[in-house]
């Protein structure tokens, strides 16, 4: 048909067309786009190779096969007062005069009409048809019609069911012309009036529409036909209605009308599979929301507990702190010229700084690690309530599509990090043995005890034996000089291991401390980050759930939106076919 009415700029038009509902056709597939999306445009693009295709549709009895039959000037099809139409019938130009069944609900007739050289005409069964499939029937084929002539009675216009199916025509971006039928039963003109105002209002106020409507009686056009007499455009509206069909039978107008059915179909379907992505994405964008809070909740507990750790690690130290106050303390008190007889026995000595300095320093450190263990532990047991609550409601609203079984908190361990953390603190003790430190102690303590006790007998001896040995009243004071410094002598061995002692005490503990701290600190982190990780495994399915998803929708999106642009663009053209 359309070779016919083709130049080469209209040509152009048409195949550009094709390509374009062709790419659609492509991206709706990758939009998930429904089924019935995906069939339109298909339909579509067989439109543009089909003759001009007139539907007609309306509710039963309100003479949709009588308003044909006049068209055609032949009583082709069955009229009556009850449902009469009960499959799609296709009136088509032949050279002679059949009745073909097409298959399932179809039938095709064809006539030697001359207006039906320009385009085909369907009956369609009555919206409100008793057999509701029917009405299935002709939701089928609407979309396929290049013009819907819309049939509504004059003694009943403009149903609910009307308005229902002609708000489904809308949606599908049909062109629709509007016959009123059977004004001769009105009394009045001024009743066709007001029939036809009333029609006009009802499809503007609730349907946005403004189609051309026609007052027509397709008995009195059936009688005029018969007498052998065409309707009068200017006195009769079935008159006018022809001339409109014949107008838009018109080579540039048909093609427009045609082309433009073909991109309103386009167009509905690209726009539905618009709203269908963009649902989609505003669920994404929620669970994007729902990730963030995650991100934001991992922070903060990371950065909670770091800071109670702080806090954890200055009390962890103080046991070393008090081990080195106590030894210092148990020093001055221990290591004195008075108590030199008791510090010759190495074993009591060495048992007192075990009693009073070392005893429970390891309980202590113990208790410690487990302070810390049991803030990591609930640290993260705080963090799987509102994780397993915010990954099950983004379940519940994505309706069962997220990968992977409910996430469940798992039952909190501590043995686990109890064990690596002491573990971690028993390594940096590693080097520091306090008992060890007071065995040794004792040892000095009792060498430097009788260095202060056998040193002054010594230094006495001396003494006498330079008096002996000088004669003058001068070497005598000398004696006694150095006698009194061997003295001193022998008194300092206590206070210079006291020094000395305390000293090692002190590197030892600062030494310790600096380890044992670096120790829990590292296992603090390392235990934090596995705890972190966890939770984040556990919200991984829908994590990766996610990213595909927005990077797939919004690929989708703006995919979905240049297609849309292209139709619009062709819109433009077509409407300025001349």
């Amino acid at each position: 048909m359309l070779k016919r009415i083709l130049d080469d700029a209209r040509k152009k038009l048409v195949q550009e067309l094709r390509q374009k509902l062709g790419e659609l056709r492509v991206a709706l597939v990758r939009a998930e786009a429904t089924e019935e999306a995906q069939k339109a445009v298909g339909r579509a693009i067989g439109q543009l190779d089909e003759l001009f295709l007139l539907v007609v549709v309306g509710e039963f009895n309100a003479g949709k096969s009588a308003v044909i039959n006049a068209l055609v000037g032949e009583r082709v099809l069955e009229e009556g007062p009850t449902p009469t139409t009960s499959r799609i019938q296709l009136v088509k130009h032949g050279s002679e005069r059949s009745r073909t069944p097409a298959g399932g609900d179809y039938e095709e007739i064809t006539l030697p009409v001359e207006i039906l050289r320009e385009m085909s005409v369907v009956d369609t069964p009555g919206t409100n048809a008793v057999v509701r499939g029917h009405e299935a029937l002709t939701r089928e084929f609407v979309p396929r019609s290049d013009l819907v002539l819309f049939v509504t009675s004059a003694d009943r216009p403009f149903t609910e069911t009307e308005r229902t199916f002609l708000e489904s025509i809308r949606d599908w971006g049909k062109k629709v012309v509007v016959a009123v039928n059977k004004t001769d039963i009105l009394e009045k003109p001024d009743d066709v009036r007001k029939v036809i105002e009333f029609v006009r209002d009802k499809l503007r106020e609730l349907l946005g529409l403004r189609p051309e409507v026609f007052a027509v009686s397709a008995r009195q056009a059936w009688k005029t036909k018969a007498a052998g007499v065409a309707p009068n455009p200017a006195t009769s509206g079935f008159g006018a209605l022809e001339a409109y069909l014949t107008r838009t039978l018109d080579d540039a107008e048909r093609l427009r009308v045609k082309l433009q059915s073909a991109l309103g179909a386009a167009e509905r379907a690209a726009d539905g599979a618009t709203e269908g992505v963009k649902s989609r994405l505003s669920l994404v964008t929620e669970d994007e929301a729902t990730l963030k809070e995650i991100d934001n909740q991992l922070l903060q507990q990371l950065q909670d507990q770091t800071r109670d750790f702080r806090l954890r690690l200055s009390e962890a130290e103080r046991p070393i702190v008090e081990l080195e106050k106590r030894g210092q303390t148990w020093l001055d008190e221990t290591m004195r010229v008075t108590g030199t007889l008791g510090l010759l026995d190495a074993d009591r000595i060495a048992a007192a700084f075990r009693q009073e300095v070392v005893a429970g320093f390891e309980t202590a450190l113990d208790k410690r690690v487990e302070g810390i263990v049991d803030a990591l532990v609930g640290g993260e047991g705080r963090l799987w309530p509102a994780l397993v609550e915010r990954l099950e409601r983004r379940r519940v609203a994505h309706g069962g599509r997220l990968p992977g079984g409910p996430v469940t908190a798992p039952a909190p361990d501590r043995a686990k990090p109890q064990q690596a953390l002491g573990r971690d603190g028993r390594r940096a003790l590693e080097g520091f043995d306090a008992t060890g430190f007071g065995s040794r102690l004792a040892r000095a303590a009792r060498g430097a005890a009788w260095a202060t006790l056998l040193l002054p007998l010594a230094a006495v001896a001396t003494a006498a034996l330079a008096v002996a040995r000088t004669e003058t009243a001068s070497g005598a004071i000398a004696g006694v000089v150095a006698t009194t410094a061997l003295v001193i002598a022998g008194l300092a061995p206590l206070p210079l291991l006291r020094r000395r002692e305390g000293q090692r005490l002190a590197e030892a503990a600062a030494s310790v401390r600096q380890r044992f701290g670096a120790a829990l600190r590292t296992g603090f982190e390392r235990e934090l980050d596995a705890s972190q990780t966890r939770v984040q495994e556990a919200a991984a399915p829908f994590t990766r759930f996610v990213r595909s998803e927005a990077e797939k929708l919004r690929g989708q999106a703006y995919e979905l939106g240049g297609r849309r642009k292209d139709l619009d663009a062709l819109r433009t053209r077509i409407a300025a076919l001349r």
